[in-house]
């Protein structure tokens, strides 16, 4: 475990950088950009890219996210021996390229996407595309090589996709068992909603976009507890329990919703239209409230595991505020309406 030393000084890193980041107080900062460039400017000053603003929008969004790994890396980076849950943390990236990359695969695009470099941390070989066995070989991926993604243009990619999602968080899981009583309990609570709201949206998602019946949607969530307890002869369904009593409400009728845990994150009612779920507005409130959640926990206690854990939650909250406010502005929105949209309260 690391040092107390360790600790502190990461503690130290950290609030420097989440001082100088878009969140908090200084998102107000956001809400009177009205152009592409002009948020060009206020994050990257030194840096201005004189370019149109449709290719300014695709570099604006590799730079961000590019800066948002190497502050997440220099601070992981600062533990002689950087902890394996915040190690799984940085490769959500490498999940997230991955799923681009597969994509491309089943679509047979000759080129790789672009991914993010993650240096040390990088466990797969992007550059060997599409050669999917030498870019999956040796690492935890290599079930992929079953999955026929090459010679298979039906695939299920949103099956696959949601695979992944479930094998990112067992993983995730796992490393949080790994650490002291004192340093899990913080994140567990953090990590234990984040896996409820995240079967919430993929139940709302499948039943909404894809017509699914209760029972496939049940097939497809994440039952993760029981992978822990299952050695005491328990079964503990807690983060899929929300998503599970969502499967008997109808998609239209408000009422169905009522007295539901999660009833505060659907989209409100609107006079003279009829009232459906959007899985969208949910998964905006829910992250709202997970950046909330992660914002107040970062400062609770400054020498255990859950700073850093918090400090990249609120970083990557950061990355997809600013993304989406640079896609809304690409689109002619205006900064207040990506932040109605995204039910970000200034």
């Amino acid at each position: 475990m690391p040092s107390m030393g360790e600790r502190a000084y990461v503690y130290a890193k950290s609030c420097g950088i989440i001082g100088k980041s878009f969140i908090g107080k200084r998102m107000a900062a956001l809400g009177s950009v009205s152009r592409l460039s002009e948020l060009d400017r206020l994050l990257f000053p030194h840096a201005v890219q004189n370019l149109p603003e449709r290719e300014l929008l695709r570099d604006f969004e590799d730079r961000i996210i590019q800066q948002t790994v190497r502050q997440i890396i220099s601070v992981v980076d600062s533990y002689a021996k950087p902890p394996e849950l915040l190690v799984r943390l940085i490769r959500t990236y490498e999940y997230a390229d991955l799923k681009v990359v597969l994509d491309a695969l089943g679509s047979g695009e000759p080129h790789c996407p672009g991914f993010t470099e993650l240096g040390h941390f990088r466990t797969l070989k992007f550059e060997a595309y599409p050669d999917l066995a030498a870019m999956v070989g040796g690492t935890e991926f290599e079930f992929l090589l079953s999955e026929n993604i090459q010679s298979d243009k039906n695939t299920d990619r949103m099956g696959l996709q949601m695979k992944l999602d479930g094998h990112y968080y067992r993983a995730l899981w796992k490393t949080l068992f790994a650490l002291s009583r004192n340093d899990r309990l913080p994140i567990e609570k953090i990590l234990s909603e984040e896996i409820a709201l995240r079967n919430v949206v993929w139940a709302l998602r499948l039943r909404t976009y894809y017509g699914m019946s209760p029972d496939e949607v049940r097939k497809k969530l994440l039952f993760i507890k029981e992978i822990e307890k299952k050695k005491k002869g328990e079964k503990n369904f807690e983060e899929a329990a929300d998503a599970v009593a969502s499967l008997s409400m109808s998609l239209d009728t408000r009422s169905d919703w009522t007295g539901w845990k999660r009833e505060s994150f659907l989209n409100p009612e609107k006079p003279d239209e009829h009232w459906k779920v959007d899985p969208r507005y949910f998964q905006n409130a829910a992250s709202e409230y997970l950046y909330r959640l992660a914002r107040v926990s970062f400062h609770l206690n400054p020498f255990s595991l859950d700073t850093s854990f918090c400090f990249i939650k609120l970083k990557q909250f950061e990355e997809d505020l600013l993304t989406s406010v640079a896609e809304g502005l690409g689109f002619g929105m205006s900064s207040h309406d990506v932040f109605t949209l995204l039910e970000v309260k200034l």
